[in-house]
């Protein structure tokens, strides 16, 4: 069993043991023929993953891996908002007739803002902070701008990194304020490692804690019956994560200068619909 296996199993078990359910309040998600989407819900899961022992993937069924860097790299490199510089669909539902998700998500981070040393964006200043402050307690990033959540087609789930380094070795929390824990899960938390591992290299630090915190934690009322399934599956050993060595670059980071080696995982059988 991988690390990121148990943590995905007591996650879910907290969520359907203990969670409250929202089937009597009216809820914004609906499913593609209408009917409401309602959820069970545990508030404030908190998740640590060690990356210098383990790539947090699961295998109890398959995280597209390549998709889930495609992404991140579009968010926190590229800096979009339109989902034509991104190679999958998974946010077509959000997306207007020209592609734009509105001011989100990317967008954010590449909103320049001047400081003494210079003008930075998000990302640049972090990259900037973790190479000459490595020891600063403000190194991080934060997408849910106030002033622009009503020009944004979706208001951001996972919205603020905050980075520490620590003894050498860089640190991430992860704020996430809502989240759809059989799609996006280890989705996410395998992005963010991912990101971890890429800030590290190029810094010349070394990959430390991913810390992952999620207010609102919920499975689906259609999503049930396929988790429990899953949560019986056979499970495997943690695949080895490989990074490009070469790229000390952060915008030179491209989905092939990863790998996953023996990644071993159940397949899935089950369509999960995803509510909107």
């Amino acid at each position: 069993m991988s690390i990121a296996d148990k943590i995905f199993v007591d996650t879910c078990r907290q969520i359907i043991d203990e969670g409250v359910w929202d089937t009597d309040l009216p809820v914004r998600p609906r499913w593609l023929d209408g009917t409401p989407a309602h959820t069970v819900k545990k508030f404030c899961i908190v998740n640590r993953y060690d990356l210098s022992k383990e790539f947090p993937i699961i295998t109890l069924r398959r995280t597209a891996f390549k998709s889930a860097i495609d992404e991140i790299l579009w968010i926190w490199q590229k800096k979009s908002n339109n989902v034509h510089d991104l190679n999958s669909h998974i946010w077509d539902s959000w997306a207007d007739e020209s592609g734009s998700i509105g001011k989100a998500y990317g967008y954010q981070l590449g909103v320049k803002h001047t400081y003494p040393e210079g003008e930075f964006d998000q990302v640049d200043r972090v990259l900037y902070d973790l190479k000459h402050n490595p020891s600063s307690r403000r190194i991080m990033t934060n997408i849910s701008n106030f002033q622009d959540l009503h020009k944004m087609h979706l208001y951001p789930c996972a919205y603020s990194v905050t980075f520490n380094v620590t003894n050498g070795k860089l640190n991430a929390i992860l704020n996430q304020r809502s989240q759809d824990t059989l799609t996006a899960n280890n989705w996410n938390v395998v992005q963010y490692a991912v990101l971890v591992h890429m800030f590290a290299q190029v810094s010349g630090l070394e990959v430390g804690e991913l810390v992952h915190v999620i207010s609102d934690a919920h499975i689906y009322d259609r999503h049930v019956p396929i988790v429990e399934k899953i949560l019986q599956n056979k499970q495997f050993n943690a695949p080895k994560f490989w990074i490009n060595p070469e790229i000390k670059d952060f915008y030179d980071f491209t989905v092939n200068d990863f790998k996953l080696e023996g990644y071993e995982f159940t397949p899935l059988e089950d369509k999960i619909e995803v509510a909107v």
